[in-house]
């Protein structure tokens, strides 16, 4: 605990640091006053008139000591079974993580004696980031108490505070997973093959086995696949590699792991409200509705942007027979539903059983039509779209032979 030279609790002492690798910023640096990037042109233009770096901490800040670090304490009490306050803590590194599409994520390392933890804390500037940050937490809370999976960060709190121009900037706390990294196609030597790369920050970028991509792969669908609803029909959506959406931890002892950091948006996959749950509902719509989430997943486990942020580019076959065998993981682990006849992965083996590489190609052209046209990923898509059938029907007949 820190002690004023009048004898009464200090405010713990707040470091400011640019990652990665961290760079610590002081109030009166070039760093400090530099324009915080934004992810989109109108917002690009106010940030750089408007929104500096030194505002984004100064934000953080004000978010952090009005209501952020009692937050903080509560969690930090709750792992260690004892009440801890305001003034058990003595430092706060608040780290600029990254510029996303949607948020500015800050890792905030709090130090409260021996204790040293991580939180992750979402920073929306960007009128992007405003219109989804609050649709995004609330999102958080209902998949986590809704479901047994830890897949995803749990989430303690949100709040707003004044920043300029003349607008207010929202945020949430989060759970930070420590020792997990992006992960993204990269191509090596000029090659056409794209291969999957973890952006370790303390061990430098590497390149993933193959072995490794396969069961990236396969914990990537199944994740998504554990909070698809069989009889709703909800699903998270609006996820992508390119944005950095999954994260994976590499080691040398316990194998790979792989969790999901954010949800935009949970939403039936079908409008038509003749896909609706209740009495006109049936085994065959909720196999239907099965299988063509599995191939639309299937399609845009596929995508990704070259290193990132380059052009839109197309993973290996691998993907498509770990996207299979991760789906049907998570189905099995699934309670039975009272109109299928079976398990909902029996159910779904079956139906795959009776597909034709034609019914494959069928749905799937159906599928690529729902990409935006305009899109990078559009052409991508339409462009593999045979050789993926292919790889799908070669899955597929492997895991119902």
């Amino acid at each position: 605990m820190l002690i004023t030279e009048e004898g009464l609790p200090a405010l713990p002492h707040f470091l400011y640091f640019i990652s990665t690798p961290a760079i610590r910023v002081f109030p009166d640096s070039e760093d400090w006053r530099r324009p915080l990037p934004l992810a989109r042109d109108a917002d690009a233009r106010l940030a750089a008139g408007a929104f500096c770096h030194g505002d984004y901490f100064c934000a953080v800040r004000a978010f952090l000591k009005q209501g952020g670090l009692a937050m903080i304490c509560r969690e930090l009490g709750r792992r260690l079974q004892k009440s801890l306050d305001l003034h058990d803590i003595d430092e706060v590194g608040i780290y600029l993580e990254k510029h996303g599409e949607f948020y500015h994520p800050a890792r905030i390392n709090v130090v409260a004696g021996e204790i040293t933890a991580g939180f992750v804390l979402n920073v929306a500037v960007s009128e992007t980031g405003l219109g989804h940050i609050g649709r995004e937490y609330r999102l958080l809370k209902k998949l986590n108490n809704e479901f047994k999976h830890s897949f995803l960060p749990r989430v303690f709190g949100r709040g707003e505070v004044p920043g300029p121009p003349n607008r207010n900037i929202a945020m949430f706390l989060g759970q930070w997973f420590d020792g997990y990294h992006e992960i993204h196609l990269v191509r090596e030597d000029r090659g056409r093959t794209c291969n999957l790369q973890v952006w370790d920050a303390a061990r430098g970028r590497f390149l993933m086995t193959p072995e490794q991509a396969a069961e990236f792969y396969r914990q990537a669908a199944r994740i998504l696949t554990s909070y698809y609803n069989l009889q709703s029909f909800e699903q998270i959506s609006l996820w992508h590699h390119a944005a950095g959406d999954f994260v994976v931890r590499v080691d040398p002892s316990s194998g790979l792991d792989v969790k999901l950091v954010t949800v935009r948006q949970y939403a039936p996959l079908f409008r038509d409200p003749a896909w609706t749950t209740g009495e006109n509902q049936d085994a065959g719509m909720i196999v239907q509705a099965l299988l063509i989430f599995f191939l639309n997943l299937s399609l845009r486990m596929r995508l990704d942007r070259l290193a990132g942020v380059g052009d839109m580019v197309w993973a290996p076959d691998i993907a498509v027979e770990s996207t299979l065998a991760g789906l049907l993981e998570a189905l099995a682990e699934k309670p039975p539903v009272a109109c299928l006849p079976d398990s909902a992965q029996r159910c779904l083996l079956y139906h795959l059983s009776t597909c034709t590489r034609e019914d494959l190609l069928d749905l799937c052209r159906s599928l690529a039509d729902t990409f935006n046209a305009r899109s990078d990923e559009a052409p991508v898509v339409k462009r593999n779209l045979t050789g993926h059938v292919d790889a799908l029907n070669r899955a597929i007949i492997s895991a119902t032979t």
